[in-house]
């Protein structure tokens, strides 16, 4: 067996790799990409390109900026990604109302999606719930009402504040009224009778999402593709997770932030990133066993076969900002208790099996790689820092371990070919890109033809002992800065990257096949 004990053909073989790509970029009409038939077609696409892994940013309900990275709730489903085509197939619309979609655009238009699919989510809960119903639809009431059942420790609330939050023109729960911001039990217990028709509006759209987000998962499965989800650290400040367990932060009586989460000024930021979410009373989450977090676990285990944790690095010490400061500059490490957390959640039953991936990017200290490596946690590295100045910096190829996630680039950083361009982007200098470019030469031994330039890098992660191996879809494409994801520190534009409809050619996918096959990351 020249020294390796599973052959390639093994369904346990370790090395693999896979994609990323959001929902929302996926393309289509309808606004933006979500859970319908161009999902499928992706997991014929990864399937063609020997791909065993799909991995998304977080999927809860944004608001203002779009980011999923800022979620009303980080336990339920951005109803944006529920696709209309899959009700009319499950019998709750009519076909008709497919020719009202928004054209395919070249970015992702969140407002249109929105303003298309809510009234067709009312006109399927009026038909769910319409005097004439078939078989079909008594058995969805009847799904939906187990799902209502099981996930009512969370459901229920997120139901409530989504429908005060409608009814407060969508206003932060800080600025409602004081009785439901401070959740009086009168108020919440009349605010459910007052507004039960939404309630049931919001559980029932919560449920579409998980019904099409499953039934996505096992067509995965049944390619033998594992779906990796993006749990981030912190939660939004204005969150139902936030307003129904304020004890679990540090906040003030009113709700306002006592101090705020972020990180001090670095590569990225002379200025730091604030983030502006409000931080964890971590003494009272050890008091009562980390509740919170482990539901927010199993809830992630349900959803995904991997978890990459966001700013892994926080749980050990994250950077505590005053809550008045407009800039990340003025803060302090604060310590986190990491490590009773995840001996906590690797050992009890319903997370134990749990697949972490610790996003460890960013200035990492010895408690943080202590953590990771406690845990044996696979870390991360990106391929486009692996060529600055330091020879011996161990996100150089040669260096990357085995127990590791290698990425091209990220959702945060420059697309692959934008980097080795040299794209301005705020982060270097000319001269500095040009050094890089030559390093990258000197590596490769070569100076790749310019419309090969991303499968020659490509060829270079895929060939690192790093176990998995992540390509976003831009990269596996070849595509500049202009098809970016996310510009951190720029508020406006970002997220709104799509994928056209056949821009995913199968001459792209053949050659990745054939790099993937090469370096036995597939057995297909």
């Amino acid at each position: 067996m020249h020294g390796h004990q599973k052959p390639p053909g093994s369904s346990n073989w370790p090395r693999h790799s896979g994609l990323l790509l959001h929902i929302t970029s996926l393309p289509g009409r309808g606004g933006c990409g979500d859970l319908g038939p161009a999902a499928y077609r992706f997991l014929e696409q990864l399937t063609r390109g020997g791909q065993r892994a799909w991995q998304v940013l977080p999927i809860g309900p944004t608001g203002f900026g779009d980011s999923p990275y800022q979620t009303a709730s980080v336990l339920a489903g951005n109803p944006l990604l529920i696709s209309i085509d899959k009700l009319v197939d499950s019998g709750l619309l009519d076909a008709s109302v497919l020719a009202q979609a928004p054209a395919e655009s070249a970015q992702a238009d969140f407002a249109a999606a929105q303003a298309y699919k809510w009234p067709l989510f009312e006109a399927a809960f009026a038909r769910l719930h319409g005097p004439e119903s078939s078989d079909g639809v008594a058995q969805l009431r009847r799904e939906l009402a187990a799902f209502s059942a099981q996930e009512q420790s969370w459901l229920d609330d997120y139901a409530l504040f989504m429908a005060i939050k409608e009814e407060q023109g969508l206003r932060p729960w800080t600025e409602w009224p004081q009785p439901l911001r401070d959740r009086s039990p009168e108020a919440v217990s009349e605010a459910r009778q007052r507004l039960a028709p939404r309630l049931a509006l919001h559980r029932f759209v919560a449920w579409l999402f998980e019904r099409q987000w499953q039934a996505l998962r096992t067509a995965a499965h049944e390619r033998g593709i594992e779906l990796i989800g993006d749990v981030p650290i912190f939660v939004a400040h204005d969150s139902v997770e936030v307003w129904s367990d304020r004890r679990q932060f540090l906040l003030h009586p009113d709700g306002q932030l006592q101090v705020q989460a972020g990180v001090p000024p670095d590569y990225f930021s002379k200025t730091g990133q604030l983030w502006g979410n409000p931080l964890y009373d971590w003494t009272r989450m050890q008091d009562d066993g980390f509740a919170f977090w482990r539901q927010r676990i199993r809830r992630a285990a349900s959803l995904f076969d991997r978890v990459r944790i966001d700013h892994f690095r926080g749980f050990a010490a994250h950077w505590e900002i005053p809550a008045q400061d407009r800039t990340a500059e003025r803060g302090r490490w604060v310590p986190a208790p990491g490590h009773a957390l995840f001996e906590v959640l690797t050992q009890i039953p319903e997370t134990r099996e749990v697949r972490f991936i610790a996003e460890d990017l960013g200035v990492i200290t010895p408690d943080v790689e202590e953590l990771r490596d406690r845990f044996a946690f696979p870390g991360i590295r990106v391929l486009e820092f692996g060529f600055g100045e330091d020879d011996f910096y161990d996100g150089r190829p040669w260096a990357f371990r085995k127990n590791l996630v290698a990425y091209t680039s990220t959702h945060d950083n420059a697309t692959l070919v934008g980097w080795y361009r040299g794209e301005p982007e705020g982060t270097r200098t000319e001269e500095q890109s040009r050094r890089e470019a030559d390093k990258v030469h000197d590596y490769l031994g070569y100076v790749p033809a310019a419309d090969y330039a991303h499968f020659a890098l490509i060829r270079l992660a895929m060939a690192t002992a790093a176990e998995t191996v992540i390509i976003p879809v831009q990269d596996v494409l070849g595509l500049g800065n202009a098809a970016r994801m996310n510009t951190p520190g720029v508020p406006q534009g970002n997220w709104r990257f799509r994928l056209l409809s056949g821009q995913l050619d199968d001459g792209s996918l053949d050659h990745l096949r054939h790099l993937t096959k090469l370096y036995a990351r597939t057995s297909r």
